[in-house]
Formats: structure tokens, C-alpha cells, sequence
């Protein structure tokens, strides 16, 4: 067990595996600083990243109600949180595995994967006005790490994005 730097949480994740005889992972490898910048201004990064999100793809709106729009909101913020832990390690392994991890979780709210890059996306924009462009690189490689296991997982039965009328009815055999 390790104690998260900053949080006072113990965090068993961070820790390798010992019988995989790997170092554990660093939270201080990349920038720190900006990860904890990061943590503080969360809750206005998360909102503005949903702003975003909302703003290119208005159709979000009309598909989720006020509910699952506040869950989408604080789904961001914790998608914020493993982004700053990318960016402290200078390792997108953080928020991919959360990615691989939350797309079951999204599939049986009925969120759209489509959905989730587009708050990913939202995100990168957001990002952009707490880190300088050197400690951006670390974001935008997570984020697209996170946003290619999206993307995988999208094609897996359940995800609740829109169907093309004439391609399901081609496989209905209709």
C-alpha cells in the first residue's frame, strides 16, 4: 500500500506487481505541478469540458436527461483526476485502464460511447487553460489512449449509440 502524494489516501494501484518484479509507478516523473493545478481547478475544468462536449454535439442534450447529464458531469471529473495522474507520471496508463475499465459502467447507464469522446475531447480543450503547452504533451497523450479504448469498445453489443435503420434491418435479414 502506498499513500497517494497530496491526498493522504492509501492507493494500492500505484504498486506494481511483485511478482512481475516491475518498479512501481512514478507520480512524479512528469509534472507534478500541473497536476495538481490540474485537481484544483477541477470541478470548472469538468464543467467547461461538458460545455464543450454539449456545444459540438448538441444531440447529448436531447439523448440524456438531466440525471445522466450530472453523472456525465461528474464522470469528467473523475476523468479529470486520472488525467492528472497521467500528467504527474508522464504515463497514460492511469486513465486508459480507468477507460477499459468504466465502459461497462457507461454501457448500462446507456450512454453513449460517442458521448464519452466527446467529453474526452471536451476535455483536451479544457485542459489547455491549466497546463502550459510542455505539460500538455502527457494530457494529450492520455487522452488519446482513453479515447482509442472508447472507441474499441464501442463496437461491443450495448452500447446505446444511434444504429443505422437499413445495416440493422440488412442483418435482421429483413
Amino acid at each position: 500500500m502506498v499513500r497517494t502524494p497530496g491526498t493522504g489516501a492509501v492507493d494500492s494501484a500505484i504498486v506494481s506487481h511483485t511478482s512481475l518484479g516491475e518498479p512501481p509507478r512514478s507520480l512524479t516523473a512528469g509534472f507534478p505541478a500541473a497536476a495538481d493545478r490540474l485537481r484544483a481547478s477541477h470541478a470548472r475544468l469538468a464543467a467547461r469540458a461538458l460545455e464543450v462536449a454539449i456545444a459540438a454535439d448538441p444531440d447529448i442534450r436531447a439523448r440524456l436527461d438531466d440525471a445522466a447529464i450530472r453523472n456525465l458531469l461528474r464522470d469528467a471529473e473523475v476523468l479529470l483526476e486520472r488525467l492528472a495522474l497521467c500528467v504527474a507520471g508522464d504515463d497514460s496508463h492511469w486513465l486508459a485502464e480507468f477507460a477499459d475499465q468504466s465502459a461497462t459502467v457507461f454501457r448500462r447507464r446507456k450512454v453513449p460511447m460517442d458521448d464519452v469522446i466527446a467529453v474526452c475531447e471536451g476535455l483536451r480543450a479544457a485542459v489547455r487553460s491549466a497546463v502550459s503547452e510542455e505539460e500538455m504533451g502527457p494530457a494529450t497523450r492520455a487522452l488519446d489512449a482513453a479515447i482509442n479504448v472508447f472507441r474499441r469498445t464501442r463496437g461491443i453489443a450495448g452500447d446505446a449509440r444511434k444504429r443505422n435503420k437499413v445495416v440493422t434491418d440488412i442483418y435482421k435479414g429483413i
